[in-house]
C-alpha cells in the first residue's frame, strides 16, 4: 500500500470517527441512546486509532493482526449505526452516508487483509 493511500485511509478513518461522534450528538439522553453513544464512539474511534497502528506494523503478521482488529471495530460501528436505525432513534437519511462509508471501509480492510495473507503465505 502506498504512502498516499495510507494517508488517505488515515484521514478517512479519522473522519469516520468524527462523523460517528457528530451523529451521537443528535441522539436523545435516554438510557438506550446513552448506551449506543458510548459504544459507537468507542468502536469508531478504535477504527481510526487501530488503523494508524497498522501503518506502523513491524511485520506482515503484526499488520494482519492489527487490520483484523480494525475490521472487527468497523463492523461493530456498523452494527451500532444500524441499531440506531432499527430503533428509529434517527431518520434513515441521517445515517445513510455513515452506513455507506462503513461498508466501503470494511471492504477495503478485508481486501487488505486478504492481500497481506496471500503475501505472507507466498
Amino acid at each position: 500500500m502506498t504512502n498516499l493511500k495510507k494517508n488517505d485511509l488515515k484521514d478517512r478513518t479519522k473522519s469516520f470517527a468524527h462523523d460517528c461522534i457528530k451523529i451521537t450528538a443528535q441522539l436523545s439522553n435516554d438510557y438506550l441512546s446513552n448506551h449506543i453513544k458510548k459504544q459507537l464512539i468507542r468502536s469508531s474511534t478504535s477504527v481510526a486509532a487501530n488503523y494508524r497502528a497498522t501503518c506502523i506494523a513491524q511485520s506482515k503478521k503484526a499488520f494482519i493482526a492489527k487490520i483484523s482488529i480494525v475490521i472487527e471495530e468497523i463492523d461493530e460501528s456498523l452494527f451500532w449505526i444500524e441499531f440506531i436505525q432499527d430503533e428509529n432513534l434517527l431518520l434513515p437519511e441521517s445515517c445513510k452516508s455513515l452506513l455507506k462509508e462503513a461498508d466501503e471501509l470494511t471492504r477495503i480492510f478485508i481486501s487488505s487483509r486478504k492481500t497481506a495473507n496471500l503475501n505472507l503465505n507466498n
